[in-house]
């Protein structure tokens, strides 16, 4: 079998109503979509958020990894990972570049896994058929006050999920503990409670001090609390707080994830596939996570990260955004997209590749 093609193009998804967290408001989702195309007639594709960089995501594909993949074999993942990043190490270390690697990976992995016949979950590991998900949300709208979150948390309660996560960060401390308060409040002692920062704070004092004021309302973790390149911060603020820190949706490969553990910035880890390198990475992350019994709990893109977390024995939960409340929208352009059922928990897509076809149709109409 052999590569024939690999096509990368930017996408836009528009917002109804801008949506904040603690330091971005946003009004789109732009994501970089990766085709993969063979001489068997298999067809495997990936992508990734683009928040802004899209198109130059795609033009790295373009222009840079498919003369590396033309003529090659779609099967030969490791190697061919590694061509890619060894061949362009001066620049693709991090970033725009290893998210445009990850795009490519993960379509490879889905052409292997057509041509073998089997589902990704299945082929990689077969260790659930369903896997649990978490309410995610929380975000900053102007006319959403106290009651608007109430409402958002109960509705997922009613969903059927027993975790819930909410941002935090975007206004002051004694503000910020009144959302979390109310949120407990609605939800009550037995759910479980995870906040998300997004490294809004600027120093460990700054953190620590807000992260105290949540103390009292039994967060599970807090999920990057200062910015992740800060990771002897990050230390700081894990070993100081009574709940752990979670981190790791910015960050890229395997080396990185070990930094983190072995400085002590992270109790749970939460790499996405689609920025950290592809699925050959994301098992290398998930593999060295479970020699330590760190959980992995992945960010977004529940409609692959399913599979995955299927795949492996320390899975934890799945981040899943519901569609109308206009936060994520790649929903829009997937064919059949993954969902919970009444317990939270997500049913593994039976078909062979990673699951997650896209319609063709919506791509074209939101293509750049």
């Amino acid at each position: 079998m052999e590569i024939t093609e690999v096509e990368s193009f930017p996408i836009q998804i528009p917002l109804e109503t801008p949506v904040s967290f603690s330091n971005r408001t946003l009004t789109y989702r732009d994501h970089a979509i990766t085709y993969v195309r063979t001489d068997e007639g298999h067809e495997g594709v990936g992508y990734s958020l683009g928040y802004d960089g899209a198109g130059l995501i795609a033009d790295a594909v373009n222009d840079l990894l498919e003369p590396l993949l033309v003529g090659e074999d779609p099967r030969d993942t490791e190697r061919l990972w590694h061509e890619m990043y060894n061949g362009n190490v001066q620049i693709g270390r991090h970033g725009l570049f290893l998210r445009a690697i990850s795009t490519v990976d993960i379509a490879l992995w889905d052409v292997k896994a057509k041509a073998a016949g089997e589902p990704i979950h299945k082929l990689l590991g077969g260790h659930a058929d369903a896997v649990p998900s978490y309410g995610s949300g929380g975000y900053y709208r102007d006319e959403k006050g106290h009651e608007g979150l109430r409402a958002e948390m109960r509705r997922y309660l009613d969903e059927g999920h027993d975790v819930v996560k909410m941002k935090v960060g975007r206004k002051s401390v004694q503000e910020e503990e009144a959302r979390v308060a109310a949120v407990r409040d609605e939800i009550g002692d037995d759910v479980t409670l995870l906040l998300d920062g997004n490294g809004v704070y600027p120093t460990t004092t700054d953190a620590v001090r807000a992260c105290r004021a949540f103390e009292p309302h039994d967060p599970y973790f807090i999920e990057e609390p200062v910015m992740i390149d800060r990771v002897d911060t990050m230390a700081e603020v894990n070993d100081a707080l009574s709940y752990p820190v979670a981190t790791g949706e910015l960050e890229g490969t395997r080396h990185q994830f070990a930094n983190l553990v072995d400085s002590g910035a992270a109790t749970i880890l939460q790499p996405d596939v689609t920025v950290c390198g592809g699925i050959t990475e994301w098992l290398k992350i998930a593999n060295y996570a479970s020699a330590y019994d760190i959980p992995i709990a992945p960010h977004y893109n529940w409609n692959i990260h399913a599979s995955l977390l299927g795949a492996i024995e320390n899975g934890l939960w799945i981040e899943y955004f519901y569609r109308d409340m206009d936060v994520k929208v790649f929903d829009d352009v997937v064919e059949e997209p993954l969902a919970p059922d009444d317990d939270g928990m997500i049913p593994l897509p039976d078909q062979p590749g990673h699951g997650v076809p896209l319609d063709k149709d919506a791509l074209e109409e939101y293509r750049l």
